[in-house]
């Protein structure tokens, strides 16, 4: 077995390799392997310096999450952590040079900025990004980064956790020298030149004051709701106010708060759960089957979208609609798109054009039997979409994906249009679809292993998180979305103001509020699916009233200016008189009586609503685990991801608690409060949703 850390010798430079794929993470032995490696070199009078490199295709991209949670469950106790071995190294009487490629990330970074020097391949990037799972440096991020590159840029990179480029770090003097070439060879020839000496940490370096306001109305607005980088922050100012020392151990109690803390907790949930969520019984986790050529039915806002992701991932796409107009709408919006994002200096001019050359508009089912998917990307209505179906049955390739964008409808019943249910499958993506992670990979009764492993394997392709659900009315997210929507609805007919429900929704971490998210993607798509499904509706049960209403009132969201808000030309929200005045009326014809409504009522009756629900669909294995759930919500549907998703976040309140407050709601509301049977039974138990394991429906 090949030892984690290994030390050979070119000529007089001790070469120092880490040897823990695939991203040579600082699980135990690492760190230990590097500093006895460091002390040979040290007392081998015949080397005179060492360069530090990794194996494989990255430095040391951080820290093992994973012992993370050790700590925290108390299985293992955090002392001293790494600073003794840094310090160590740091000190060593011959300089050891950090060799970068990949990603020098979080202690990765911290082991290269305590050693003497950095030298770094152009496309190398390096960062600080532990805030993102709600920590801070723990092993001297804090103290050493504003020594070398000033305090301002530091904080910054320690309170966003984004990396920044190998050209830029040299820039501010973290990387002594881009190498050109052999990384090895380079660092090599680059430690013979530092031999004669060894460079010490500057005690002073770029210290100075840190523009903590304009950092924190940027964090307001990225990462609202989060502890973590106010900690980044005051940990970065403590190497102004205190020695080194000092500043290190303040570190180290900031770090530990935030280790213990449900943030930090939620979103190592939310980091794990991405990865998780892949794995499927009885799905192969590698398809021998490749998407290189594409075929999208619709040019409107949904496909569009679809063809924009394809084309970033550099897949020719063929793209249909039924009139020139409104393909000259969609190709319009996508160029459009294209051109904001360069004017934004987000993408070069050139790799613009470079993606719509890959796009060839049609009328016909023209290049469609050359296509390894084809995608329909039409409204939602089911007579549609079993034509547009029973059409593609013929042109399509055998074996090609067939796959629909629907949000809402029975994929059984769409692939029943076609000879070939095997090969349909629902990819359900998220308005904007270019921008928004997640993807909803819908599967039917007939949809067969290899393709669900095809499509979690374009979906890593296209840079989504791809979410296995099974098959029923809104799958996994927009089935949970609609009592969350319904209670909103619900609380202002019953007296609240529209805004603060909103409001409170938004303050907890949601990134909009419940009634502005519908105005966001258009009140008419949800009208158009309660007309679709409007034969489902059981008698004598509470319906929301108002946005039927004003829909009917052609008021359907942001697009027609109009809708829960009125909005000005920069699509600002202003609250309407007339839309709480319309609520009143319609709830006093239901009888519907006014009262006081408090903040907590509000939270509650939104957030459990999504809680209850995902426990249904969890014991009907519509979703495998709780933490797909979760992993749908955070990356679809804006919930905050250091509240973990809904499902975490009802374990964190605690399962006990939750029924009892639903009790309360069903006792006021009705039977649309009925607790899940799954609920009442982990409740009993003593459980948490994490804990269950039933045998999915779809496995």
């Amino acid at each position: 077995m090949e030892k984690l850390v290994q030390l050979t010798r070119d000529g007089d430079v001790g070469i120092i390799t880490i040897h823990n794929p695939p991203v040579n993470a600082l699980s135990p032995g690492v760190p230990e392997g590097i500093l006895q490696c460091v002390e040979e070199v040290q007392a081998d009078s015949s080397l005179r310096a060492a360069v530090l490199i990794g194996s494989g295709r990255t430095f040391i991209a951080g820290a093992d999450i994973k012992e993370f949670g050790k700590i925290t469950s108390g299985e293992k106790e955090r002392k001293v952590g790494l600073n003794p071995t840094l310090a160590k190294m740091e000190s060593a009487a011959k300089p050891v040079v950090a060799a970068i490629h990949g990603t020098a990330l979080g202690g990765g970074l911290e082991f290269a900025m305590a050693c003497h020097y950095r030298v770094a391949v152009a496309k190398a990037q390096v960062g600080q990004p532990e805030v993102k799972i709600g920590l801070i440096p723990g092993a001297g991020g804090t103290q050493r980064l504003p020594r070398l590159i000033g305090s301002q840029k530091a904080a910054e990179m320690c309170a966003f956790g984004d990396p920044i480029s190998a050209a830029e770090a040299h820039a501010l003097g973290l990387v002594d020298e881009i190498i050109d070439g052999d990384l090895q060879a380079g660092a090599v020839a680059f430690a013979r030149k530092a031999a004669a000496g060894r460079r010490a940490r500057d005690l002073s370096g770029k210290l100075g004051a840190v523009d903590r306001a304009a950092i924190e109305k940027k964090l307001a607005q990225k990462m609202r709701g989060r502890k973590a980088p106010i900690r980044a922050l005051d940990a970065v100012e403590a190497a102004s106010r205190l020695g080194f020392d000092e500043g290190l151990a303040e570190e180290s109690r900031l770090f530990m708060e935030c280790l213990f803390s449900s943030e930090s907790k939620a979103l190592i949930h939310a980091f794990f759960g991405e990865r998780e969520v892949s794995k499927v019984p009885g799905v192969p986790p590698k398809s021998g089957f490749a998407v290189n050529k594409a075929a999208i039915i619709g040019a409107g806002t949904m496909g569009g979208g679809i063809a924009m992701t394809y084309l970033n991932a550099g897949i020719p796409v063929v793209l249909k609609e039924t009139t020139q107009e409104a393909l000259d709408k969609g190709l319009a919006t996508i160029r459009k798109n294209y051109e904001s994002t360069v004017a934004k200096g987000r993408l070069s001019n050139e790799d613009a054009e470079r993606r719509l050359s890959l796009l060839t508009p049609t009328l016909t089912y023209d290049g469609f039997a050359e296509a390894d998917i084809v995608v329909e990307a039409v409204f939602e209505n089911m007579a549609l979409k079993k034509q547009i179906f029973a059409e593609i049955d013929k042109v399509a390739r055998p074996g090609a994906i067939l796959a629909s964008n629907t949000s809402t409808l029975d994929i059984d019943e769409i692939a029943s249009a076609t000879a070939r249910p095997q090969d349909v499958i629902g990819h359900h993506f998220f308005s904007p679809a270019n921008v928004m992670r997640l993807l909803e990979i819908v599967r039917g009764k007939a949809s067969s292993a290899e393709l669900i492993s095809a499509s979690l394997a374009l979906g890593k392709k296209l840079g989504k998180v791809a979410v296995v659900v099974g098959n029923c009315r809104g799958f996994v997210g927009n089935r949970m979305f609609h009592p969350y929507r319904r209670e909103a609805q619900f609380l202002v007919e019953e007296g609240a103001a529209i805004a603060e429900v909103d409001d409170v929704l938004y303050e907890f971490g949601m990134a909009m509020g419940p009634l502005s998210v519908g105005d966001l993607a258009g009140l008419d798509v949800g009208w158009r699916i309660r007309k679709e499904f409007k034969h489902l509706d059981k008698e004598g049960e509470r319906k929301a009233l108002i946005e039927d209403q004003l829909c009917e009132m052609g008021r359907y969201g942001q697009k027609t200016k109009a809708g829960w808000y009125r909005y000005d030309e920069k699509r600002n929200r202003i609250d309407d008189p007339e839309v709480t005045a319309l609520a009143r009326k319609l709830a006093a014809e239901a009888g519907i009586p006014q009262r006081e409504i408090s903040r907590e009522e509000i939270l509650d009756r939104c957030l459990l609503a999504l809680a209850n629900e995902g426990a249904r669909i969890l014991d009907e294995g519509i979703a495998l685990r709780s933490v797909d759930i979760d992993v749908v919500y955070v990356n679809g549907y804006g919930f905050p991801a250091h509240w973990g998703g809904p499902m975490w976040y009802a374990d964190f309140l605690g399962l006990d608690k939750v029924l009892a407050r639903i009790r309360v709601f069903e006792a006021r509301h009705g039977s649309l409060w009925e607790p899940a049977p799954l609920l009442v039974r982990l409740a009993g138990e003593g459980k948490k949703f994490s804990d269950f394991q039933g045998a999915a429906a779809h496995a």
